[in-house]
């Protein structure tokens, strides 16, 4: 029979976990789960439970949408994936092609990758190579102190997460960190980017940024007025803009891509997350003719960019990428998330309230509640991601901080319900036991 119990019993058996310590799943038994549907996701047992979170923030218009499925079953039983050196194929033209349209102007040339920390990987490779190439060796990169963008070895090094980043140090290569303006003033943070400018002035190949929201970081977020003013700076000085938009593009942060708020192209835009609606592994890299140009050559003079994944270019990938395009296209996807993003603002007021909230923040579909008072040795964050699941909604906080990132096809009273629930946990932190 199966049921939870035998499935953990048959998956600790062999599988390694990720951003996991297995011995918790000794106190704290994982939930495997069977089925999903909407912003549901069910396990063996048959509880449900509200996915707040997007599983991982990669699930956009809920869990086996009918659109996507019946695209992928299309797709499916005519081509599932060709060797994309040499090689293409109709889905991942034609999402290019729409790519292209929908992005910053200028972003004109992509390169297909299958997950987030590859699509840094790739931006900070070609940024690096565009100056070899040109015989200039830049062989730093700056980044924000408490940014995130990956696990991959160059994407762990121009994050500033201790707990992902630390135990590698020596081994990584070259990045400095300028002050993020999300932890403090705009003019201190282009201050400490323009100092870093000088020092090693000849020497940065790329800045990279999670544009408005550092989501790792304790979802800390900043004003658009920053990168604006950052890629001013970064043309002032002939250093590459990256923007890793992985989390927050596709309407996350109320636009359909969080740069189109500062006004400002960045030199590399990654992509990844929803970009398939949460179905398949998929990111891209979008950079400009400009950068595009500096590799094309006769192959004998050495200037070709030879990154090379065995999934790129994916066929079912491809396909769920624009089917999820379809549905921002036919259901004005964007402009009915509005009203949902002001309900969820106007149920986060309450939480201002609690003695132990510091503070309450939103973008667009992201929104945190960051609370005060506990050491990280306490795990906060537990107590209250194991209330959720006990009242059917999936919340995993980030240390202290609770956030909410769910389906753009939750109902308003699934939001109530969810911000009901983290309500309750937080405010139960306050109760004599």
């Amino acid at each position: 029979m199966l049921n939870n119990a035998t499935m953990r019993e048959r998956d600790l058996a062999h599988i390694w976990h990720p951003c996991s310590q297995m011995k918790d799943y000794e106190t704290l038994p994982f939930i495997p789960i069977k089925s999903g549907k909407g912003a549901y996701l069910y396990d063996f047992d048959g509880n449900r439970y509200l996915d707040a979170i997007s599983s991982w923030w990669v699930n956009l218009f809920g869990h086996a949408n009918p659109y996507i499925n019946e695209k992928l079953k299309e797709q499916v039983d005519t081509l599932e994936h060709v060797i994309f050196a040499g090689f293409s194929h109709e889905p991942a033209i034609r999402l290019a092609e729409r790519l292209v349209a929908l992005t910053p102007e200028k972003l004109t040339r992509l390169f297909f990758a299958d997950n987030g920390s590859s699509a840094i990987e790739i931006a900070l490779k070609m940024s690096f190579q565009y100056y070899k190439n040109r015989g200039i060796v830049k062989d730093i990169f700056i980044s924000l102190e408490n940014s995130y963008h990956g696990e991959t070895m160059g994407a762990l090094a121009v994050g500033d997460v201790a707990l992902y980043k630390e135990i590698y140090n020596e081994i990584l290569i070259k990045t400095v960190q300028a002050k993020s303006p999300a932890l403090v003033s705009e003019a201190e943070a282009l201050a400490s980017m323009e100092s870093l400018f000088k020092k090693y002035v000849g020497r940065v190949s790329a800045v990279v940024i999670e544009p408005l929201v550092q989501c790792a970081g304790s979802m800390a977020m900043y004003d658009a007025s920053y990168i604006h003013e950052l890629k001013k700076l970064c043309e002032r000085y002939d250093i590459f803009l990256i923007a890793d938009e992985i989390a927050v593009g596709f309407g996350r942060t109320g636009t359909m891509f969080a740069c189109e708020q500062a006004n400002v192209t960045p030199d590399f835009l990654c992509l990844s997350k929803g970009i398939t609606g949460g179905y398949l592994p998929l990111s891209v890299v979008m950079t400009s003719d400009e950068v595009y140009s500096a590799f094309y050559c006769d192959y004998s003079e050495g200037k070709s960019f030879l990154d090379s994944h065995s999934y790129t270019g994916n066929a079912l990938a491809c396909m769920a990428a624009n089917a999820t395009l379809d549905i921002f296209e036919q259901e004005d996807v964007l402009e009915r998330n509005r009203v949902k993003i002001d309900l969820l603002a106007a149920l986060l007021k309450r939480f201002e309230d609690l003695p132990n909230v510091k503070e309450v923040r939103q973008r667009g579909f992201i929104a945190a509640v960051e609370l005060e008072g506990y050491d990280p040795a306490e795990r906060i964050g537990l107590r209250i991601y194991k209330y959720a699941l006990s009242h059917e909604v999936l919340l995993r906080p980030l240390g202290n901080v609770v956030y909410f990132m769910p389906p753009y096809i939750v109902t308003e009273s699934e939001l109530e319900k969810m911000t009901d629930v983290a309500y309750n946990a937080i405010r139960s932190l306050t109760q004599v036991v």
